[in-house]
């Protein structure tokens, strides 16, 4: 009974909970990033670049022989996943720039002036007056 207990505090504190909704959440985002790199960044880009698709490209080894395939070494998906990371980097750099400057503007919101030790004397003494004392 006690390894059931020590699991159940386990389960329940505050930082597995937590990571379990970072790892969920990121999951979801991760699909969005996806989705923005391959859906509305990369059209532009393969238009720029004349339609260039780095995936087929390949080093045929040994070529296929009745059912065997072909041995081959793709390094076009290699270059097509280093450009998607690197897009992929730059948008969420661009997305984190972003956010840091919205909190960077929060943070520099005016505040209020405290008032000075005299000042707080002076109101304390004031208020004495009114008072009567």
């Amino acid at each position: 009974m006690g390894m059931i207990q020590e699991f159940k505090e386990f389960a329940v504190r505050g930082n597995v909970v937590d990571m379990a909704v970072g790892i969920i959440i990121g999951a979801a985002f991760g699909k969005i990033v996806s989705s923005l790199v391959a859906d509305v960044i990369m059209p532009p880009i393969g238009l720029i670049l004349g339609g260039v698709d780095f995936s087929n490209l390949a080093l045929t080894i040994k070529a296929a022989v009745g059912d065997s395939p072909a041995i081959t070494v793709k390094y076009g998906k290699f270059i097509q996943t280093v450009v998607d990371f690197t897009i992929i980097s730059f948008s969420i750099f661009i997305l984190v720039k972003g956010i840091n400057s919205l909190k960077k503007k929060e943070e520099e919101a005016p505040k209020p002036e405290e008032p000075s030790k005299q000042e707080l004397l002076l109101t304390e003494i004031r208020d004495l007056l009114k008072d009567g004392k």
